[in-house]
């Protein structure tokens, strides 16, 4: 096939981490495959005329940590000069966050493939979108009241409690039943119970690992990476500390990609991370998942590569 344009919109390129860095995954297999690849942080989306005007730059990147990118001109262009657009940047989900979502509608119009699909993006809160799957879930409530919290709290005894925004592992928080400064932390993950949270009964075998499991057009990536806890921490997260273990996926993680996938197609959610402890969903990433790097590290996968693959055909079709 002729070679396509992308345009990555990710946040600044001088801070990613090489070592690690997922979107770096994508911009190689971009140019391993010919394509051709420019960059753009939100802040570069503008509209004129109702057409969607784009300042972004190309870029040329290269398997060397002291030397990663090259960046060329900025250049002014409408939306509809490239074929892809990756949507690339990490939460928070803020206003900014939001805007530049509506802005990629506006290049949806014009016949440019956006991934993952910005309305399906706004809609699909991480942590609210896997309550849809509530028989895959260990037994959550959403809430913003105290007392509702402390009586899941008193059912269950051991509760993880974390805001619907946060990212990272930030701001989440296990409580026990006969646990001291449970006000004051509602108190302050509701913001005095004028926003909603999520309690989760806790899962004991998070010790093993929160798992990340890649999915690719619904289908799921045979390896995930299992995000271990160190230093008693109940966070897996890479970004809190987790070990990261690549392993092969268990039939249970079959079983849960298997019917989280048709929804994910449906919806134009091309890439995504399911996140699950135990046999458990607890959350579903769509805005920028990651894992990539690690996982190809240790079973010698190339999973942006499959991902092209899917966009290219798509393209073809």
């Amino acid at each position: 096939m002729k070679p396509l344009n992308f345009l990555i919109v990710m946040d600044d390129i001088h801070t990613i981490n090489y070592k690690k860095d997922t979107t770096l995954a994508m911009l190689w297999a971009i140019s391993e495959r010919g394509h051709t690849a420019h960059y753009c942080q939100i802040s570069d989306l503008w509209l004129d005329q109702g057409k969607l005007q784009i300042d972004s730059q190309p870029v040329k990147t290269f398997k060397n940590p002291e030397h990663f990118f090259d960046l060329g001109e900025k250049v002014s262009q409408p939306a509809s000069a490239f074929d892809v657009i990756l949507m690339r940047k990490d939460p928070p989900f803020d206003m900014k966050f939001l805007y530049s979502l509506y802005l990629l509608e506006y290049a949806q119009r014009e016949g440019v493939l956006v991934v993952n699909n910005p309305q399906s993006v706004r809609d699909c809160n991480e942590k609210l979108f896997a309550t849809q799957f509530a028989e895959l879930m260990t037994p959550t409530i959403v809430t913003n009241k105290q007392s509702h919290i402390r009586d899941f709290i008193n059912t269950h005894q051991d509760v993880i409690v974390k805001p619907l925004d946060g990212m990272g592992g930030t701001g989440i928080f296990r409580l026990y039943q006969d646990g001291i400064n449970i006000g004051s932390t509602i108190e302050m993950l509701t913001n005095n119970g004028t926003q909603p949270i999520m309690a989760q009964r806790y899962i004991p075998e998070i010790v093993e690992g929160d798992k990340r499991i890649l999915m690719i057009n619904g289908e799921a990536v045979p390896y995930c990476l299992a995000r271990i806890p160190q230093n008693g921490e109940v966070r897996g997260n890479l970004a809190a500390g987790g070990l990261g273990q690549a392993r092969p996926l268990s039939e249970n993680d079959k079983a849960i990609a298997a019917k989280v996938g048709p929804f994910l197609r449906e919806k134009g959610l091309v890439f995504v991370g399911l996140d699950v402890i135990g046999n458990y969903v607890t959350e579903i990433n769509v805005t920028s998942p990651t894992c990539i790097r690690e996982i190809d590290d240790q079973f010698g996968t190339s999973i942006a590569d499959d991902l092209f693959a899917v966009l290219e055909a798509g393209l073809k079709a």
